[in-house]
């Protein structure tokens, strides 16, 4: 597992995302609609705003409106913080329930890369493309995919391809060049 996963403008932050399965996972969920510096930081700003560290169970069990007031900060941790409130609270409920709140078990116990991404697309805000991009987390920057992740990742440029802060530019222009590239 790496020391820091560069993603954002903080080594705080980043020190999170590879200590924290949980921040790594709330911060992939949050990676919509916002930028990925933004989705990414925002796991750091949740854990200094409830004075803790992050816990699914802890998060699972909150008054929704709690949460959703820490979510909108000021500063507000994502652009649609109501809503992305309540699906970090039910990714932690189905962290809770399914992985004993610990979601590295997603993977360390997944026997394979199908296994794993059919975890992943069975959790709250994980469609396919979001599961197969943290599926090339798991195996790329964390080095702990199972057998066969390869095939299952994502065949497109994703976050997990950034080992390096100043590379999420250039991420950022190639998925402008895809986006355009399907409108023609």
């Amino acid at each position: 597992m790496p020391n820091t996963l560069p993603w954002t403008g903080s080594e705080e932050a980043n020190r999170l995302l590879a200590e924290s399965p949980l921040a790594l996972m709330i911060g992939m969920l949050l990676d919509q609609q916002v930028r990925m510096e933004v989705a990414f930081h925002s796991p750091y700003l949740l854990e200094e705003r409830l004075g803790r560290p992050l816990e699914a169970g802890h998060i699972a069990s909150m008054d929704g409106e709690e949460l959703e007031n820490i979510f909108r900060g000021p500063p507000a941790l994502h652009r649609f913080p109501n809503a992305m409130a309540r699906r970090t609270q039910a990714l932690c409920q189905a962290l809770s329930e399914h992985y004993d709140g610990n979601p590295a078990r997603i993977w360390e116990t997944a026997t394979d890369g199908p296994e794993l991404l059919k975890r992943l697309k069975g959790l709250p805000g994980y469609g396919d493309a979001k599961a197969r991009i943290f599926v090339g987390i798991v195996g790329k920057r964390l080095g702990e995919g199972p057998v066969g992740w390869e095939k299952v990742a994502a065949d497109w440029p994703s976050i997990a391809d950034i080992a390096e802060f100043d590379q999420i530019e250039s991420l950022r222009m190639a998925k402008a060049r895809m986006k355009a590239e399907k409108k023609d």
